[in-house]
């Protein structure tokens, strides 16, 4: 395809843009996104589909974005889009049928009873301090933008990050496995 002048592409006779730089910085959070879906739907594929109805959202409501802080701007639509989910599931209960069951995947990690007891370590967790778990702790939020996010007051996050990292170390304690001792 030629390319004109200023990064445009030029397609059947006329100009269009090559790259739309909002969409580039959307598509640039989806690592970070996908991540952060994954905890709060505790389920690989319905954090796909928070994602999908994430991004979806923040591509048609483009233009209620007012240019300060996407990231937190598309961080705060997931978490809304979540909770309002759950209020939804609470109010019309619905009946999964699991097509998978039996299915297993493969595990990369070197270790996998370490990622299953952190995986049930934050499962016991509430959707709240996991959540703010995961914006403060693996995606590197500060607390003032998680408050934001979430629509608490910052010492309420602090508090359930607090109260989170302590049931984490509490739960991985708990399942810590006992080494056997040798015969003598």
């Amino acid at each position: 395809m030629p390319h004109g002048r200023d990064g445009l592409t030029k397609r059947a006779g006329e100009e269009i843009s090559s790259a739309d730089p909002f969409e580039e910085d959307v598509l640039a959070l989806i690592p970070a996104l996908r991540r952060y879906s994954r905890s709060l739907a505790r389920s690989d594929t319905d954090g796909e589909d928070l994602l999908q109805d994430c991004v979806e959202k923040v591509l048609t409501r483009r233009a209620q974005w007012r240019g300060v802080n996407l990231r937190a701007w598309v961080f705060t639509i997931m978490t809304n889009l979540y909770r309002n989910g759950r209020r939804r599931r609470a109010q019309h209960p619905e009946v999964e049928l699991d097509e998978t069951l039996g299915l297993r995947a493969e595990e990369n990690n070197a270790d996998p009873l370490e990622r299953q007891r952190l995986l049930r370590a934050l499962e016991r967790l509430s959707a709240d301090n996991r959540a703010v778990l995961m914006l403060v702790v693996i995606e590197g939020y500060r607390y003032q933008d998680v408050a934001d996010m979430m629509e608490i007051p910052v010492g309420t996050v602090m508090s359930r990050l607090s109260r989170a990292r302590r049931q984490l170390a509490e739960a991985m304690k708990d399942d810590n496995v006992i080494a056997l001792r040798r015969p003598k």
